[in-house]
């Protein structure tokens, strides 16, 4: 475990001996160590000072590449804080516009994940730490529209009407997504500040929403996370650097020339009510997920990653993962309908009796949003037995430009037509 690098002791002044030093020990060998120990901490104290041979080095000081064919936070390994931004561009912003805030934030945004200050910062401090920030845009309707209204992909459009809906404007729709993911909070907020004041002269905050994951380090690399339900989240996913992947997600031949290497992105505020959860009891929540909640292993199973059976029956005849359990729900014969998901845990304070605001924000990537995640959905909203604790509330649908290169701005392919 990595020590708590924001809460060092004060090194002593050179040549003077703390009280906490005087009492290290009475012996002349334990006074020794104490000086010893006392001027490892003065050079562990001074940034300056050389890493051990064989220190790692810090997370904090790790960076993800931002330029490159794609855009990065997609099949990165997701980071354990999220925010996103959706924004409503101002009616007067037109196509020019739209490339000079694009020019700006992708300027700001390749700075920022390399732990370098935007080029307004006046806490540039707060950018030196970037703990693997990627910053990645998604582009709503309403912007491809205003820079070539015939660029526009047959699925980039608000997502069908589905009976479990309870959609809230507030938490629905946008012109233009920034996802802002890191290891640390700070930087995470930090970096929002500095996107958003871009973003002032051409439009609006229409909303942001905040995600968590595990701290990092708290888990092996890789392990499935888990939502606020305690079931494990994502166990059936595309692999990233996979043929699937390449086809499912970067891959649709039949998208606009100007979104290839780019992708479909669908974001989801799903609100669970984890007071009539927590008062079923676990072999029902079992059931209704159609995994063990300890492992997430399918009730037919030994390991997560076991293959669920379909087929089986219980003593009594009866399936033993059930019609409406949730992964018998998901499922599909075509393999086509399939989704590469990271998604994030939020949980909002509510003053008062008004109840707890958490829940999960759904966040997939897909090819064709239409082909592929809709048809998901609509088993899910016709059956699903976890529709009984959730709801969303939220609902946008982005498609998610290529990369580019340096000198470029993302989003530079929809002007090039």
């Amino acid at each position: 475990m990595e020590p708590d690098h924001g809460t060092r002791p004060r090194p002593p002044r050179r040549g003077a001996l703390t009280r906490r030093l005087l009492l290290g020990g009475a012996a002349a060998g334990a006074g020794a160590a104490t000086l010893v120990g006392a001027d490892a901490l003065l050079r562990s104290s001074r940034p300056d000072a050389p890493a051990p041979a064989d220190d790692p080095g810090l997370n904090g000081e790790r960076t993800v590449a931002f330029h490159g064919p794609r855009q990065a936070g997609i099949e990165t390994p997701p980071q354990a804080h999220a925010k996103f931004l959706a924004v409503d561009l101002a009616d007067d912003t037109g196509a020019e516009k739209v490339r000079r805030l694009l020019r700006l934030l992708t300027d700001d945004a390749a700075k920022l994940t390399q732990g370098q200050a935007a080029l307004a910062d006046s806490e540039p401090e707060l950018a030196f730490v970037p703990a693997r920030l990627t910053v990645t845009f998604g582009f709503g309707p309403g912007l491809v529209e205003r820079v070539a209204p015939d660029a526009v992909p047959s699925w980039l459009r608000p997502l069908p009407e589905f009976a479990t809906d309870r959609l809230r404007e507030e938490w629905s729709g946008g012109d233009l997504l920034l996802q802002i993911c890191s290891d640390d909070p700070l930087t995470v907020s930090h970096a929002a500040r500095m996107l958003s004041k871009d973003v002032r002269a051409f439009g609006g905050l229409r909303w942001a929403q905040d995600g968590f994951r595990r701290a990092h380090g708290s888990e092996a690399p890789g392990t499935t996370m888990r939502n606020l339900m305690g079931q494990v989240d994502g166990t059936v996913n595309l692999e990233p650097g996979s043929a699937d992947f390449e086809e499912l997600v970067w891959g649709r031949r039949d998208n606009p020339a100007w979104l290839r290497d780019g992708t479909g992105m669908v974001v989801r505020r799903i609100a669970m009510d984890l007071d009539t959860w927590d008062r079923l009891d676990r072999p029902g929540r079992e059931e209704a997920v159609g995994r063990r909640l300890a492992d997430g292993a399918p009730l037919t199973g030994e390991h997560e990653h076991d293959e669920p059976d379909f087929e089986a029956l219980t003593p009594l005849g009866f399936p033993r993962i059930a019609e409406y359990a949730h992964i018998r729900r998901a499922r599909s014969d075509d393999p086509a309908e399939r989704v590469f998901r990271r998604g994030y845990n939020y949980d909002v304070p509510v003053a008062g009796d008004a109840g707890q605001d958490a829940g999960l924000l759904f966040v997939s990537y897909q090819a064709d949003v239409e082909r592929q995640f809709v048809p998901i959905q609509r088993r899910l909203d016709e059956l699903d037995l976890l529709n009984e604790w959730i709801s969303p509330i939220g609902s946008a649908v982005f498609a998610v430009p290529p990369g580019c290169a340096e000198g470029g701005f993302v989003g530079e392919t929809l002007f090039e037509r």
